[in-house]
């Protein structure tokens, strides 16, 4: 007999970290892709991501957890045609002052990026005309960034991800000879 893959009995490797909590202070780089990884947000041009009006709206509903949750910060991003790169911070302190956010009060970072979905797919729908359509994959890659050195070269991928989209595994019409991400 041969064993062949069913998709629906195939389980999903867990993408995060076993035991680890995610509402604790640390810095995150995540990646979200639009649903069938379509592209939605603009175009790059002259290795630069001029956003479309669907992609103003999206960078708009990024920016809201950092105004709705005291405890987070969000560091350097790009929003490109069909997926979203960040490092996104879970603070011990509340903006404004330095009180400790007591860890059982803050969104857990799935939550929180759960949230940021919600958002940006109720503005984009309303906007298209499309209520109820997906425009998010259902889940996002997450990174737990562990030392400055690690920091610094992500920060330098996310400013240069618009230049490499030519080559980016994610781009439909790049290069074939490219990685990218």
């Amino acid at each position: 007999m041969t064993s062949r893959y069913d998709p629906k009995h195939h389980r999903r490797q867990p993408l995060r970290f076993k035991g680890y909590d995610y509402t604790q202070a640390g810095l995150y780089f995540v990646t979200l892709f639009t649903q069938g990884r379509q592209l939605r947000f603009g175009d790059i041009a002259q290795d630069k991501m001029p956003l479309n009006h669907t992609g103003q709206l999206v960078a708009e509903a990024w920016e809201w957890p950092a105004v709705q949750y005291p405890y987070v910060a969000l560091d350097k991003y790009v929003i490109m045609p069909n997926h979203l790169h960040s490092l996104i911070a879970i603070t011990d302190h509340a903006r404004g002052g330095s009180r400790t956010a007591p860890t059982s009060g803050r969104k857990p970072l799935g939550r929180l990026i759960g949230a940021f979905k919600t958002v940006a797919s109720k503005r984009v729908n309303l906007a298209r005309k499309t209520l109820g359509q997906p425009v998010w994959q259902r889940n996002y890659h997450e990174h737990v960034v562990r030392d400055d050195e690690s920091l610094m070269r992500i920060r330098q991928y996310i400013l240069d991800n618009p230049a490499r989209w030519h080559f980016d595994r994610e781009n439909p019409l790049g290069s074939e000879t490219g990685a990218g991400g």
